[in-house]
């Protein structure tokens, strides 16, 4: 479970995050809906220990986040901004990923690009912008994560990809994964979510 208490933080003058108090659990999908500004990925960087509360706390499986450790220990991340190397392929951009925690192997590697529909020997500065996301998705799930945030995932996708991912994201869910997405697309949430929060200047509400 992941729970967040009290979680304030102000960047500049202005307050991103405002009392956050919620309980996410296993094997569900949440959506976070909100426009452009609301705090949708300040709330992914909290969970993912990318930053740090003026107050209040995070806790991943009841250990608190800053202080027990510095960053959930298994967790799939896509961030705004995502660039991977682009003088490699997908294969080895992944691979390369995978020497860091050492749990994931090659297999797991060629099967995560598979399930995102990526089999191409490119070089990543080569990709289309689709194919940059579902390799930025295939690095958030190929180390088998309990946790996946994604902001805006099906972005850039046609259909077919995003047929693909909410397929995979199902599948993920039924691994028992936490799975919370950030999106403006409405369609996103009704699609695949068991779970809708609204985030509206820093604050969430359950819908």
């Amino acid at each position: 479970m992941v729970e967040i208490k009290n979680f304030n933080k102000k960047l500049t003058s202005r307050q991103v995050l405002k009392n956050i108090n919620y309980s996410f659990q296993y094997g569900k999908i949440y959506g976070l809906y909100g426009h452009n500004g609301s705090g949708k990925t300040m709330l992914l960087r909290a969970i993912s220990g990318l930053i740090i509360p003026d107050s209040g706390s995070v806790f991943i499986d009841e250990k608190e986040l800053h202080k027990d450790m510095s960053f959930p220990p298994s967790v799939g991340l896509v961030i705004e901004n995502m660039n991977l190397l682009p003088q490699y392929n997908a294969f080895d951009n992944l691979k390369i990923i995978s020497k860091i925690k050492k749990t994931a192997t090659d297999d797991d590697i060629t099967e995560a690009l598979s399930r995102v529909g990526l089999n191409s020997d490119l070089k990543v500065k080569k990709f289309s912008l689709g194919m940059k996301q579902r390799l930025n998705i295939a690095q958030a799930i190929f180390e088998k994560p309990k946790i996946i945030l994604l902001d805006e995932p099906t972005n850039a996708l046609d259909n077919d990809g995003v047929k693909l991912i909410y397929k995979l994201l199902n599948e993920e869910k039924e691994r028992g994964a936490l799975i919370i997405i950030a999106t403006h697309h409405k369609e996103d949430l009704e699609e695949v979510c068991d779970v809708v929060l609204e985030m509206s200047e820093g604050e969430l509400n359950e819908k």
